[in-house]
C-alpha cells in the first residue's frame, strides 16, 4: 500500500508556496492511504503508529551511540532476550517500515507535526535491507530531512527498532535473499534480515499486465507509460510537470488524470532485490534510467524537489531548475486495500 507523504503545500521552481489549484504536484493530489488523526498512540516507552500499526520506542536513540549494521542486529537480538520495554518481538525495520515515519512536510526532523518521539538524532538509521547493488551495503534513511542511501555494513549509524505492524500496509521491498556485513550471502533462517522477514503484502504474479498504451501495476493499481522517459530527454522540474500536463490535456490512452507521480508512488516501482535498474524482474517498461522527478517538493530546501535513482533504488533530491532527469508520468489513484 502506497502511503501519503504528509505534503500539503504547493511551491515553484523558486521555493515560493503557490495555491496548490494551479498544479499538478503532490500538495494538490494527496493521493495514497490518507494520515489518521491523531497519527501516533503513546505511553512512556512506546509509541504505536495508527497508520501502519507499527510499535516504535518513544526513545529514537535506546542505543546511545551510533553501531555498524551487524552491531546494530546484534542491539536488537539483546532487546529480545532481555524483553526490552515488555516485548520479545523488536526487528529492525525494513526500509518501506523505516520510510513510513517520514513526512515530506517536516525537516529537523523528518516526521509528523506533533510526533511524541524523543532523541530523535538528525543522522542516518539503519535498516534491515542490503543493497542489491552491493550488498556489502545496506540502506539507512536520515531523519533530518528523509534522504534514503546506503552505507557500508562496517560503519556506525543509528538504530531505531520496531515490532509489531499491519502487513496489509506494506507491500514487501522484494528482497528474499540475506547477506551478511561482507556482502556475502548467508542463511536466513533466525536471523531478522528483510530477506527473511519478508514483512508485507506478497506481490502478485504477474505484477505488471500491459496495455496498449500503458502498463498497469497490479500491486498498486497505477498506470504508468511503458517507455520509463516521456520527453526523451533530460528536464527541469518545471518542464517535467508541464510535459505532464500535456499529456493530460491530450487525454492519452483516454485519459485525463495523468500526473507526475509523488516519491512514494515512484519508490513503491523499487525492487529491493534488483539495481540497474531496480525494477522487478518481470517489468515491461523500456528506456529506463538513473534519474526520475517527482512531484514532491523538498521541504528541508523548497527549491528542490525529490527524486528517484531508478539505478541504485535511492531517495535524494534535485534542484528544480537544472534539466537533470525525466519524467515518467503516472495515472490512478493508489489502491487502499
Amino acid at each position: 500500500m502506497i502511503l501519503q507523504t504528509g505534503q500539503h503545500t504547493c511551491y515553484d521552481a523558486q521555493g515560493n508556496e503557490l495555491d496548490c489549484g494551479q498544479t499538478l504536484q503532490d500538495g494538490r493530489f494527496r493521493h495514497g492511504l490518507a494520515w489518521p488523526e491523531p497519527r501516533f498512540e503513546a505511553d512512556d516507552q512506546v509509541v504505536q503508529d495508527r497508520l501502519t500499526g507499527l510499535i516504535w520506542p518513544r526513545n529514537a536513540n535506546l542505543g546511545d551511540f551510533p553501531m555498524t549494521w551487524p552491531e546494530a542486529l546484534d542491539f536488537v537480538s539483546r532487546m529480545n532476550r532481555e524483553q526490552t520495554l515488555g516485548f520479545a518481538d523488536w526487528r529492525l525495520p525494513n526500509r518501506r517500515e523505516l520510510r513510513s515515519l517520514v513526512s515530506y512536510q517536516a525537516k529537523r526532523p523528518a516526521l509528523p507535526q506533533g510526533h511524541p518521539f524523543v532523541n530523535v538524532v538528525l543522522g542516518w538509521y539503519w535498516t534491515s535491507t542490503s543493497a542489491a547493488i552491493n550488498p556489502a551495503y545496506a540502506w539507512y534513511v536520515h531523519m533530518e530531512g528523509a534522504r534514503m542511501f546506503y552505507g557500508r555494513k562496517d560503519q556506525y549509524y543509528l538504530t531505531w527498532p520496531v515490532r509489531a505492524g499491519d502487513p496489509a500496509c506494506f507491500f514487501r521491498t522484494g528482497q528474499s535473499r540475506c547477506h551478511d556485513q561482507h556482502g556475502r550471502e548467508t542463511d536466513c533462517t533466525n536471523s531478522m534480515l528483510d530477506g527473511a522477514i519478508r514483512f508485507g503484502t506478497t506481490w502478485p504474479t504477474p505484477r505488471f499486465s500491459v496495455r496498449e498504451e500503458t502498463v498497469r501495476d497490479d500491486l498498486t493499481g497505477l498506470y504508468w507509460l511503458p517507455r520509463a522517459d516521456l520527453t526523451e530527454r533530460l528536464i527541469t522540474w518545471s518542464q517535467a510537470l508541464e510535459a505532464v500536463e500535456s499529456l493530460r490535456e491530450q487525454r492519452f490512452a483516454g485519459r485525463d488524470d495523468w500526473r507526475l507521480p509523488n516519491i512514494n508512488e515512484l519508490e513503491s516501482l523499487v525492487d529491493c532485490s534488483a539495481h540497474d535498474p531496480a525494477l522487478p524482474s518481470d517489468h515491461p517498461f523500456s528506456h529506463a534510467s538513473e534519474g526520475y522527478w517527482s512531484s514532491t517538493t523538498s521541504f528541508f530546501e523548497t527549491d528542490w524537489a525529490w527524486v528517484l535513482y531508478l539505478h541504485k533504488g535511492a531517495l535524494g533530491v534535485g534542484f528544480k531548475t537544472n534539466p537533470d532527469f525525466l519524467a515518467w508520468p503516472v495515472a490512478g489513484v493508489p489502491k487502499i486495500s
